[in-house]
């Protein structure tokens, strides 16, 4: 799993220097700006959508889930819910929304809390089984 792509460097070197940096939401919504949506490479399968990413114990605890799911750390790309709009969903089998709302996708979706909410919880663990088994 790609923990920092170019953006997120760029973004953590403006903090370092003290500039705001906003992002557009809704780029698709200002007239006369074209957006060009993020193409993910041909080996993700499963894109989690979550405001965190998944680091330390959790990178085990998802790594479980995900060969429950016949799919390994390397096929999962991660982005924050602020960029949904901005991502090529082609080729990708699921969509995972942790912990933020659901959009509207064409891949298998689950939904669940924020991964560390799920590590330890059974009520949690079962829901989120009971998804991945019944998108199978």
């Amino acid at each position: 799993m790609t923990h920092l792509n170019q953006s997120q460097r760029h973004a953590a070197y403006l903090k370092e220097m003290g500039i705001t940096q906003w992002t557009v939401t809704h780029p698709e919504r200002l007239e006369a700006i074209e957006v060009s949506k993020q193409t993910l490479d041909a080996s993700c399968r499963l894109l989690l959508v979550s405001p965190s990413c998944p680091q330390g114990a959790l990178v085990e605890f998802l790594a479980k889930v995900l060969k429950a799911m016949s799919l390994s750390l390397e096929q999962i790309r991660h982005i924050e819910p602020q960029n949904w709009s901005q991502i090529e969903l082609e080729g990708v089998e699921w969509v995972w929304f942790a912990g933020c709302p659901e959009q509207e996708s064409t891949a298998k979706v689950l939904t669940s809390p924020l991964l560390e909410q799920i590590d330890g919880n059974n009520q949690q663990r079962r829901a989120l089984w009971s998804q991945i088994q019944s998108q199978q």
